[in-house]
Protein backbone atom coordinates (compact mmCIF):
# COMPACT_ATOMS: atom_id res chain seq x y z
CA UNK A 1 0.00 0.00 0.00
CA UNK A 2 1.53 3.49 -0.99
CA UNK A 3 0.67 6.46 0.95
CA UNK A 4 -2.32 7.63 -0.92
CA UNK A 5 -3.88 4.53 -0.43
CA UNK A 6 -3.29 4.65 2.91
CA UNK A 7 -4.58 8.28 3.00
CA UNK A 8 -7.46 7.18 1.47
CA UNK A 9 -8.15 3.87 4.09
CA UNK A 10 -7.27 6.29 7.07
CA UNK A 11 -9.94 8.79 5.83
CA UNK A 12 -12.85 6.45 5.38
CA UNK A 13 -11.19 4.96 8.98
CA UNK A 14 -11.63 7.95 10.89
CA UNK A 15 -9.89 9.44 13.77
CA UNK A 16 -6.99 7.88 15.53
CA UNK A 17 -7.16 6.59 18.34
CA UNK A 18 -10.97 5.32 17.87
CA UNK A 19 -13.13 3.66 20.46
CA UNK A 20 -14.92 1.10 18.26
CA UNK A 21 -15.73 -2.64 19.29
CA UNK A 22 -13.68 -5.63 18.78
CA UNK A 23 -16.11 -7.12 15.76
CA UNK A 24 -15.35 -2.96 13.66
CA UNK A 25 -11.82 -3.21 14.88
CA UNK A 26 -11.30 -6.80 12.82
CA UNK A 27 -12.95 -5.36 10.00
CA UNK A 28 -10.33 -2.22 10.11
CA UNK A 29 -7.41 -4.74 10.24
CA UNK A 30 -8.87 -6.19 7.82
CA UNK A 31 -8.58 -3.13 5.67
CA UNK A 32 -5.39 -1.56 6.48
CA UNK A 33 -3.79 -5.06 5.51
CA UNK A 34 -4.88 -5.20 2.11
CA UNK A 35 -8.15 -7.05 2.48
CA UNK A 36 -9.78 -6.49 -0.90
CA UNK A 37 -12.69 -8.91 -1.00
CA UNK A 38 -15.03 -10.24 1.99
CA UNK A 39 -17.63 -13.12 1.51
CA UNK A 40 -19.85 -14.26 4.68
CA UNK A 41 -22.92 -14.81 6.42
CA UNK A 42 -24.46 -12.78 9.19
CA UNK A 43 -23.87 -15.20 12.21
CA UNK A 44 -24.27 -13.81 16.25
CA UNK A 45 -21.67 -12.60 17.57
CA UNK A 46 -20.05 -11.83 14.75
CA UNK A 47 -22.00 -9.74 12.36
CA UNK A 48 -20.71 -6.44 13.38
CA UNK A 49 -17.70 -7.56 11.28
CA UNK A 50 -19.34 -8.21 8.12
CA UNK A 51 -21.72 -4.56 8.87
CA UNK A 52 -18.08 -2.90 8.66
CA UNK A 53 -16.94 -4.73 5.72
CA UNK A 54 -20.08 -3.69 4.03
CA UNK A 55 -19.52 -0.61 4.58
CA UNK A 56 -15.74 -0.13 3.74
CA UNK A 57 -15.14 -2.26 1.46
CA UNK A 58 -16.89 0.22 -1.57
CA UNK A 59 -14.54 3.52 -0.61
CA UNK A 60 -11.72 1.24 -1.02
CA UNK A 61 -12.27 -0.10 -4.16
CA UNK A 62 -12.99 -3.89 -2.79
CA UNK A 63 -16.08 -6.31 -2.46
CA UNK A 64 -18.03 -7.06 -0.05
CA UNK A 65 -20.87 -9.89 -1.17
CA UNK A 66 -22.98 -11.69 1.23
CA UNK A 67 -23.20 -15.31 0.68
CA UNK A 68 -26.57 -17.68 1.09
CA UNK A 69 -24.26 -19.37 3.96
CA UNK A 70 -20.79 -19.99 5.48
CA UNK A 71 -19.78 -23.17 2.88
CA UNK A 72 -20.50 -20.78 0.08
CA UNK A 73 -18.54 -17.63 2.15
CA UNK A 74 -15.04 -19.97 2.76
CA UNK A 75 -15.54 -21.01 -0.86
CA UNK A 76 -15.78 -17.50 -2.25
CA UNK A 77 -13.24 -16.30 -0.20
CA UNK A 78 -10.84 -19.74 -1.39
CA UNK A 79 -11.73 -18.28 -4.96
CA UNK A 80 -10.89 -14.68 -4.39
CA UNK A 81 -7.99 -15.31 -3.30
CA UNK A 82 -6.67 -17.59 -6.11
CA UNK A 83 -8.08 -14.25 -8.18
CA UNK A 84 -5.03 -12.44 -6.49
CA UNK A 85 -6.85 -10.57 -3.51
CA UNK A 86 -6.38 -10.37 0.11
CA UNK A 87 -9.71 -12.37 1.41
CA UNK A 88 -11.42 -12.74 4.59
CA UNK A 89 -14.35 -14.19 6.15
CA UNK A 90 -16.07 -13.86 9.54
CA UNK A 91 -18.17 -16.13 11.16
CA UNK A 92 -18.97 -18.07 14.65
CA UNK A 93 -19.25 -21.60 16.17
CA UNK A 94 -21.77 -23.07 13.78
CA UNK A 95 -20.31 -21.33 10.46
CA UNK A 96 -17.13 -22.16 11.45
CA UNK A 97 -18.19 -25.92 11.88
CA UNK A 98 -20.09 -25.78 8.31
CA UNK A 99 -16.11 -24.40 6.69
CA UNK A 100 -13.93 -27.15 8.45
CA UNK A 101 -14.32 -28.95 4.67
CA UNK A 102 -12.96 -25.93 2.75
CA UNK A 103 -10.65 -25.03 5.04
CA UNK A 104 -9.07 -28.40 4.54
CA UNK A 105 -9.31 -27.71 1.08
CA UNK A 106 -7.77 -24.34 1.44
CA UNK A 107 -4.81 -25.82 3.37
CA UNK A 108 -4.28 -28.17 0.44
CA UNK A 109 -4.40 -26.24 -2.05
CA UNK A 110 -2.20 -23.59 -0.19
CA UNK A 111 -4.81 -21.16 -0.69
CA UNK A 112 -3.74 -17.69 1.42
CA UNK A 113 -7.09 -16.48 3.46
CA UNK A 114 -8.37 -15.43 6.79
CA UNK A 115 -10.90 -16.30 8.96
CA UNK A 116 -12.42 -14.63 11.87
CA UNK A 117 -13.83 -16.39 14.39
CA UNK A 118 -16.12 -14.92 17.28
CA UNK A 119 -17.08 -17.61 19.50
CA UNK A 120 -19.99 -18.12 21.49
CA UNK A 121 -21.26 -21.29 23.51
CA UNK A 122 -22.18 -24.10 22.14
CA UNK A 123 -22.67 -27.12 20.99
CA UNK A 124 -24.93 -26.77 18.38
CA UNK A 125 -27.33 -23.18 18.42
CA UNK A 126 -26.14 -22.92 21.86
CA UNK A 127 -26.22 -19.33 23.77
CA UNK A 128 -26.02 -17.27 20.39
CA UNK A 129 -25.41 -13.97 22.28
CA UNK A 130 -22.89 -15.32 24.53
CA UNK A 131 -18.96 -15.59 24.87
CA UNK A 132 -17.22 -19.01 24.84
CA UNK A 133 -13.73 -20.56 24.12
CA UNK A 134 -15.14 -23.83 22.76
CA UNK A 135 -13.28 -23.53 19.26
CA UNK A 136 -9.74 -23.73 20.14
CA UNK A 137 -9.25 -27.57 18.96
CA UNK A 138 -11.76 -27.08 16.42
CA UNK A 139 -9.64 -24.56 14.85
CA UNK A 140 -6.60 -27.19 14.59
CA UNK A 141 -8.61 -30.44 13.89
CA UNK A 142 -11.66 -29.38 12.98
CA UNK A 143 -10.67 -30.31 8.93
CA UNK A 144 -9.86 -34.18 8.01
CA UNK A 145 -6.54 -35.54 7.28
CA UNK A 146 -3.05 -34.08 8.56
CA UNK A 147 -2.36 -30.55 7.68
CA UNK A 148 -1.15 -26.99 9.81
CA UNK A 149 -2.45 -24.31 9.92
CA UNK A 150 -1.93 -21.18 12.14
CA UNK A 151 -4.28 -19.28 14.87
CA UNK A 152 -4.23 -16.48 16.83
CA UNK A 153 -5.75 -15.15 19.95
CA UNK A 154 -6.22 -11.45 20.93
CA UNK A 155 -7.37 -10.38 24.36
CA UNK A 156 -8.27 -6.70 23.68
CA UNK A 157 -9.90 -4.45 20.66
CA UNK A 158 -6.42 -3.17 19.68
CA UNK A 159 -5.29 -7.03 19.16
CA UNK A 160 -8.29 -7.31 16.88
CA UNK A 161 -6.95 -4.62 14.51
CA UNK A 162 -3.31 -5.65 15.36
CA UNK A 163 -3.29 -9.41 14.54
CA UNK A 164 -5.77 -9.48 11.89
CA UNK A 165 -2.75 -7.05 10.06
CA UNK A 166 -0.99 -10.68 11.52
CA UNK A 167 -3.02 -13.01 10.02
CA UNK A 168 -2.75 -11.83 6.51
CA UNK A 169 0.87 -11.44 6.56
CA UNK A 170 1.55 -14.90 8.26
CA UNK A 171 -0.99 -16.19 5.37
CA UNK A 172 0.16 -14.53 2.53
CA UNK A 173 3.69 -15.75 3.86
CA UNK A 174 2.96 -18.88 4.30
CA UNK A 175 0.23 -20.01 1.78
CA UNK A 176 -2.24 -21.28 4.56
CA UNK A 177 -5.21 -20.15 6.22
CA UNK A 178 -5.02 -18.01 9.35
CA UNK A 179 -7.44 -18.39 12.08
CA UNK A 180 -7.88 -15.11 14.35
CA UNK A 181 -10.13 -16.44 17.47
CA UNK A 182 -12.03 -14.14 19.42
CA UNK A 183 -14.76 -14.52 21.44
CA UNK A 184 -18.72 -12.50 21.76
CA UNK A 185 -17.08 -10.30 24.83
CA UNK A 186 -14.19 -9.25 22.90
CA UNK A 187 -15.99 -8.93 19.71
CA UNK A 188 -18.53 -6.80 21.29
CA UNK A 189 -16.71 -4.67 24.70
CA UNK A 190 -15.48 -1.48 23.08
CA UNK A 191 -11.97 0.04 23.71
CA UNK A 192 -9.12 2.69 22.70
CA UNK A 193 -8.06 1.21 19.50
CA UNK A 194 -5.24 3.49 17.94
CA UNK A 195 -4.96 2.98 14.22
CA UNK A 196 -0.90 2.79 13.01
CA UNK A 197 0.77 5.05 11.19
CA UNK A 198 2.13 4.58 7.85
CA UNK A 199 5.48 4.02 8.39
CA UNK A 200 4.40 1.68 11.38
CA UNK A 201 2.69 -0.32 9.15
CA UNK A 202 4.51 -3.68 7.96
CA UNK A 203 2.45 -5.75 5.46
CA UNK A 204 3.34 -8.51 3.45
CA UNK A 205 2.50 -9.34 -0.24
CA UNK A 206 2.15 -12.62 -1.36
CA UNK A 207 5.37 -14.22 -3.18
CA UNK A 208 4.60 -14.14 -7.30
CA UNK A 209 6.73 -16.72 -9.95
CA UNK A 210 9.28 -15.39 -11.90
CA UNK A 211 10.20 -17.91 -14.09
CA UNK A 212 9.22 -18.33 -17.26
CA UNK A 213 5.54 -19.40 -18.01
CA UNK A 214 6.80 -22.88 -19.24
CA UNK A 215 8.73 -23.45 -16.32
CA UNK A 216 6.30 -22.45 -13.23
CA UNK A 217 6.37 -25.48 -11.06
CA UNK A 218 3.13 -24.00 -8.63
CA UNK A 219 3.01 -26.97 -5.81
CA UNK A 220 6.53 -27.59 -5.25
CA UNK A 221 9.83 -27.15 -6.52
CA UNK A 222 13.28 -25.96 -5.89
CA UNK A 223 14.71 -25.91 -1.77
CA UNK A 224 11.14 -23.77 -1.09
CA UNK A 225 8.87 -24.96 1.81
CA UNK A 226 6.50 -22.17 0.62
CA UNK A 227 6.14 -22.42 -3.61
CA UNK A 228 5.28 -18.89 -5.09
CA UNK A 229 1.80 -18.58 -6.20
CA UNK A 230 0.93 -17.93 -9.84
CA UNK A 231 -2.49 -17.02 -8.96
CA UNK A 232 -5.41 -17.03 -11.69
CA UNK A 233 -4.73 -13.33 -14.01
CA UNK A 234 -1.27 -13.90 -14.15
CA UNK A 235 -0.81 -15.73 -17.16
CA UNK A 236 0.29 -19.54 -15.64
CA UNK A 237 -1.20 -22.83 -16.16
CA UNK A 238 -1.93 -24.00 -12.70
CA UNK A 239 -4.64 -26.22 -11.87
CA UNK A 240 -5.96 -26.39 -8.55
CA UNK A 241 -7.93 -29.34 -6.76
CA UNK A 242 -7.88 -30.81 -3.25
CA UNK A 243 -7.23 -34.00 -4.50
CA UNK A 244 -3.90 -35.51 -3.98
CA UNK A 245 -1.95 -33.55 -6.55
CA UNK A 246 1.90 -33.66 -7.70
CA UNK A 247 4.21 -30.30 -7.93
CA UNK A 248 2.61 -29.14 -11.17
CA UNK A 249 -1.02 -29.39 -9.36
CA UNK A 250 -2.23 -32.70 -11.33
CA UNK A 251 -4.31 -35.59 -9.89
CA UNK A 252 -2.40 -38.35 -8.29
CA UNK A 253 -4.45 -39.58 -6.19
CA UNK A 254 -3.30 -43.32 -6.44
CA UNK A 255 0.35 -42.04 -5.41
CA UNK A 256 1.60 -43.05 -2.03
CA UNK A 257 4.58 -41.18 -2.57
CA UNK A 258 3.13 -38.05 -4.21
CA UNK A 259 0.65 -38.08 -1.30
CA UNK A 260 3.17 -38.28 1.53
CA UNK A 261 5.94 -35.69 -0.24
CA UNK A 262 3.08 -33.28 -0.86
CA UNK A 263 1.42 -33.29 2.40
CA UNK A 264 4.57 -33.81 4.35
CA UNK A 265 5.77 -30.33 2.67
CA UNK A 266 2.24 -28.83 3.77
CA UNK A 267 2.91 -29.93 7.81
CA UNK A 268 6.83 -29.00 7.40
CA UNK A 269 6.50 -25.44 5.90
CA UNK A 270 4.80 -24.45 9.32
CA UNK A 271 6.32 -26.74 11.71
CA UNK A 272 10.21 -26.23 10.37
CA UNK A 273 8.96 -22.26 11.46
CA UNK A 274 7.41 -22.71 14.61
CA UNK A 275 9.88 -21.25 16.57
CA UNK A 276 9.25 -17.95 14.48
CA UNK A 277 5.46 -18.10 14.94
CA UNK A 278 5.33 -18.15 18.76
CA UNK A 279 3.71 -15.38 19.97
CA UNK A 280 3.50 -15.10 23.80
CA UNK A 281 2.97 -12.59 26.62
CA UNK A 282 4.99 -13.11 29.79
CA UNK A 283 5.07 -11.21 33.06
CA UNK A 284 6.58 -11.84 36.69
CA UNK A 285 7.73 -14.86 35.60
CA UNK A 286 11.46 -14.48 36.76
CA UNK A 287 10.66 -15.70 39.94
CA UNK A 288 7.63 -17.15 39.97
CA UNK A 289 6.77 -20.53 41.90
CA UNK A 290 3.76 -21.32 39.81
CA UNK A 291 2.01 -19.80 36.88
CA UNK A 292 -1.01 -19.08 35.30
CA UNK A 293 -1.29 -20.01 31.91
CA UNK A 294 -4.16 -18.55 29.63
CA UNK A 295 -5.49 -16.90 26.40
CA UNK A 296 -8.13 -14.37 24.84
CA UNK A 297 -10.96 -12.84 27.32
CA UNK A 298 -10.03 -14.98 30.64
CA UNK A 299 -6.60 -13.79 30.40
CA UNK A 300 -7.73 -10.16 31.16
CA UNK A 301 -9.27 -11.58 34.09
CA UNK A 302 -5.97 -14.06 35.41
CA UNK A 303 -3.68 -10.95 35.01
CA UNK A 304 -6.25 -9.40 37.87
CA UNK A 305 -5.81 -12.17 39.81
CA UNK A 306 -2.11 -12.72 39.34
CA UNK A 307 -1.68 -9.01 40.20
CA UNK A 308 -3.88 -9.93 43.76
CA UNK A 309 -1.88 -12.54 44.40
CA UNK A 310 1.26 -11.03 44.06
CA UNK A 311 0.46 -7.96 46.59
CA UNK A 312 0.38 -10.70 48.79
CA UNK A 313 3.35 -11.97 48.53
CA UNK A 314 2.92 -14.65 46.40
CA UNK A 315 5.52 -15.76 43.35
CA UNK A 316 3.01 -15.85 41.04
CA UNK A 317 3.73 -15.60 37.12
CA UNK A 318 1.70 -14.92 34.17
CA UNK A 319 1.78 -16.52 31.06
CA UNK A 320 -0.59 -15.71 27.69
CA UNK A 321 -1.14 -17.51 24.70
CA UNK A 322 -1.19 -15.24 21.78
CA UNK A 323 -0.61 -17.63 18.67
CA UNK A 324 -2.09 -20.99 19.27
CA UNK A 325 -1.67 -23.05 16.69
CA UNK A 326 1.41 -23.73 16.22
CA UNK A 327 1.51 -24.58 19.83
CA UNK A 328 4.57 -23.40 21.88
CA UNK A 329 5.15 -26.43 23.76
CA UNK A 330 8.88 -25.79 23.63
CA UNK A 331 8.25 -22.52 26.18
CA UNK A 332 5.98 -24.38 28.55
CA UNK A 333 7.74 -27.17 29.06
CA UNK A 334 10.83 -24.70 29.59
CA UNK A 335 8.09 -22.88 32.19
CA UNK A 336 7.13 -26.25 34.00
CA UNK A 337 10.91 -26.70 34.64
CA UNK A 338 10.96 -23.64 36.39
CA UNK A 339 7.50 -23.79 37.73
CA UNK A 340 6.09 -26.29 40.53
CA UNK A 341 2.62 -25.40 39.54
CA UNK A 342 0.28 -24.08 36.48
CA UNK A 343 -3.07 -23.45 36.45
CA UNK A 344 -5.54 -23.00 32.73
CA UNK A 345 -8.62 -21.36 33.67
CA UNK A 346 -10.64 -21.02 29.98
CA UNK A 347 -14.06 -20.78 28.76
CA UNK A 348 -14.60 -24.95 28.31
CA UNK A 349 -14.20 -27.92 29.70
CA UNK A 350 -10.87 -28.66 28.88
CA UNK A 351 -9.11 -27.63 25.11
CA UNK A 352 -6.36 -25.97 25.72
CA UNK A 353 -5.78 -27.48 29.16
CA UNK A 354 -4.84 -31.05 27.83
CA UNK A 355 -2.29 -29.47 25.11
CA UNK A 356 -0.81 -27.90 28.29
CA UNK A 357 -0.40 -30.88 30.39
CA UNK A 358 1.13 -33.00 27.50
CA UNK A 359 3.64 -30.07 26.62
CA UNK A 360 4.92 -29.98 30.00
CA UNK A 361 5.43 -33.70 30.82
CA UNK A 362 4.90 -34.28 33.76
CA UNK A 363 7.83 -31.79 35.43
CA UNK A 364 4.96 -29.85 37.62
CA UNK A 365 1.50 -30.07 38.48
CA UNK A 366 -1.36 -28.94 35.89
CA UNK A 367 -4.62 -27.68 37.16
CA UNK A 368 -8.12 -26.49 34.88
CA UNK A 369 -10.72 -23.91 36.14
CA UNK A 370 -13.29 -24.48 33.33
CA UNK A 371 -15.79 -22.36 32.93
CA UNK A 372 -18.84 -22.96 30.49
CA UNK A 373 -22.25 -21.03 30.38
CA UNK A 374 -21.55 -17.84 28.80
CA UNK A 375 -19.98 -16.49 32.14
CA UNK A 376 -16.39 -15.19 32.33
CA UNK A 377 -14.26 -16.14 35.33
CA UNK A 378 -14.12 -13.36 38.50
CA UNK A 379 -10.61 -12.88 39.80
CA UNK A 380 -11.70 -14.15 42.84
CA UNK A 381 -12.37 -17.43 41.21
CA UNK A 382 -8.47 -17.49 39.97
CA UNK A 383 -7.18 -16.41 43.03
CA UNK A 384 -8.64 -19.19 44.58
CA UNK A 385 -7.65 -22.34 42.45
CA UNK A 386 -4.29 -21.10 42.47
CA UNK A 387 -4.23 -20.82 46.51
CA UNK A 388 -5.57 -24.43 46.05
CA UNK A 389 -2.52 -25.54 43.79
CA UNK A 390 -0.26 -24.27 45.94
CA UNK A 391 -1.45 -26.34 48.72
CA UNK A 392 -1.55 -29.25 46.45
CA UNK A 393 1.02 -32.08 46.64
CA UNK A 394 2.56 -33.56 43.75
CA UNK A 395 1.25 -36.26 42.61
Amino acid sequence: MDKQGYDAIRKLLGESPAFVQGDVACAYGAVLAGCRYFAGYPITPATETAESMASLMPGCGGTYIQMEDEIASIAAVIGASWAGEKAMTTTSGPGFSLMQENIGYACMTETPCVIVNVQRSGPSTGQPTEPAQGDMMQARWGSHGDYELIALVPNSVQECLDLVIEAFNLSERFRVPVIVLTDGEVGHMREKTVIPEFDELKLVERETPTVPRESYVPFGGGEAAVPPMGFFGLGYRTYVTGLTHTEKGLPATSSAEEHTKLVSRLCEKIRQASESLVRIEERYLDEAEFAVVSYGITSRVALNAVRTLRRRKKKIGYLRLIGLWPFPEERLLGLSKQVKGILVPEMNLGQVYHPIREAVAGKCRVAHLPKIGGEIHTPAEIVEAVQKLMGGRRR
